[in-house]
């Protein structure tokens, strides 16, 4: 699997509400937390074991420790608390994972980073670390964070050692029966699982359990095998070996890799994967109190008309309801969806109107950050509103074209309507438009062209880039 059908498998995942996540250790690592080689260090060291020789069963190690202190854990418990109890850093992982449409998070960490990234985006979080909290879910929840073995803050309950593992079907088994009905209706993601990771055997064990010919395909990123220093070629040759092997048995289980050559790919392919997301998206920004060269019952019928025909391509539109052409974008979306006995809702139509007080109006910059940071693309018409009797360009305009571009946003303004859209392209576009798009856009530049053929080019760019 390449990183493009990746991106594209999971981008259609997501428009489906359909993509879970499973974090491993490497989520919790890049954010400052030590991964388990390093945490067990010190016991190793204590039970006079190497933990470079033992690093493919850190579980047996974990347990050793235990065994030799006559089944006691309390020192392995203090770690836990101490080490994963910290505040960390956010990584750019956390945040863009945080901002996608995804409601389902697995994971086998004990810290709290991926539930403080998720508040931190504004959501609400039902947080499932012990059985006794699967039945009871929180009023109005966005996402679920499944935290299959314990948090830091019982550390007691958390599952590290072999006894853990050899009692999980007694003491956590509803949180299986949780992960098996996941498994067998949602596609996942897991991240930052290595090859040596000790809960990947175990993970992978619930996936056989749960497997059938129906079982959906899953995702995997994995970085290669990475020559140690000083390590021989044919050591090396054979832990490439061995990695192949893995591959091919996570390929029987159903879930197909992309092999990195480092970590940073990760955050470059998230970050593909929440712009092509957004370009799912399209804002529309437009103000109108002068409609010329056309009259007012002709660009109310063309943007009506736009809106139909890019809700029929698949697209959802966000729009703030701006001065003479928000009203007819939400007439020409309600008409399409009604006309369809489609629901009408976030998932089509996203409605942001601007508050008008004088303490909305000082929150206005903000309310346009906020409602263009849903949008991929963003089409621009007319520009011009009515100031103490004279007709000015919109200034409001700019600032959500300098957001949109700020943002990443294909930026299509439609010069043919004039006043700031003009401007937009004349002084910031025409001499770096997409190579692409280049013929539509010089199309829409043209002075008074027919609506319907601005229609027609704006609709061909949008199927180029969709």
């Amino acid at each position: 699997m390449d990183k493009e059908q990746l991106i594209k498998n999971l981008v259609n995942e997501l428009s489906a509400n359909n993509l879970a996540i499973f974090a491993g250790a490497g989520l919790s690592v890049s954010a400052g937390f030590l991964d388990w080689k390093a945490l067990l260090k010190e016991l190793a060291d204590e039970i006079d074991l190497d933990i470079d020789k033992e690093e493919n069963d850190l579980v047996s190690l974990a347990q050793y420790y235990v065994n030799s202190k006559r089944g006691n854990r309390s020192e392995i418990n203090k770690i836990i608390l101490n080490e994963f109890s910290q505040t960390a850093t956010l990584t750019e992982n956390h945040k863009i994972l945080a901002r996608l449409p995804i409601d389902t998070f697995w994971t086998t960490n004990y810290d709290s980073t991926i539930e403080t990234a998720l508040k931190e985006a504004g959501k609400i979080v039902d947080v499932k670390h012990c059985v006794e909290q699967l039945p009871v879910s929180i009023h109005k929840r966005d996402v679920v964070v499944y935290k299959m073995h314990g948090d830091a803050s019982l550390p007691n309950q958390t599952v590290l050692i072999k006894d853990d593992y050899e009692k999980f079907h007694l003491t956590r088994n509803d949180f299986f029966n949780a992960l098996r009905g996941d498994l067998l209706t949602k596609r996942f993601l897991f991240l930052g699982f290595s090859f040596s990771d000790p809960n990947i055997d175990y993970i992978l064990s619930r996936i056989r359990t749960s497997y059938s010919e129906n079982q959906k395909e899953h995702f995997c990123i994995l970085r290669k095998i990475q020559k140690k220093d000083e390590e021989k070629q044919h050591e090396f040759e054979y832990r490439q070996l061995k990695q192949e092997f893995f591959l091919s048995d996570l390929e029987r289980v159903g879930i197909s890799t992309l092999l990195i050559d480092e970590y940073s790919e990760i955050t470059e392919i998230l970050k593909d994967i929440e712009q092509a997301q957004k370009r799912k998206t399209i804002f529309i920004s437009g103000a109108a109190e002068d409609y010329s060269p056309y009259s007012q019952q002709e660009v109310e019928q063309f943007v009506s008309s736009l809106s139909q025909e890019i809700l029929k391509l698949g697209y959802r539109i966000v729009t703030g309801f701006g001065l003479g052409i928000g009203s007819s974008v939400i007439s020409g979306s309600i008409k399409y969806l009604m006309e369809r006995r489609l629901k009408i809702d976030e998932n089509y139509l996203l409605l942001r109107p601007f508050p008008q007080n004088k303490e909305g109006k000082e929150l206005w910059s903000a309310w346009r950050e906020n409602m263009i940071s849903y949008a991929g693309i963003s089409i621009f018409m007319f520009g011009n509103k009515l100031e103490n009797g004279t007709i000015l360009l919109s200034n409001g305009m700019e600032e959500e074209f300098d957001i949109s571009k700020k943002n990443g946003n294909i930026l299509i303004p439609v010069a043919s309507t004039g006043y700031m859209a003009k401007q937009l392209w004349e002084n910031k576009l025409n001499r770096v438009c997409d190579e692409n798009i280049k013929t539509e856009m010089q199309i829409l530049s043209q002075k008074d062209s027919e609506l319907d053929l601005l229609k027609t080019n704006i609709l061909s760019i949008l199927r180029k880039v969709k």
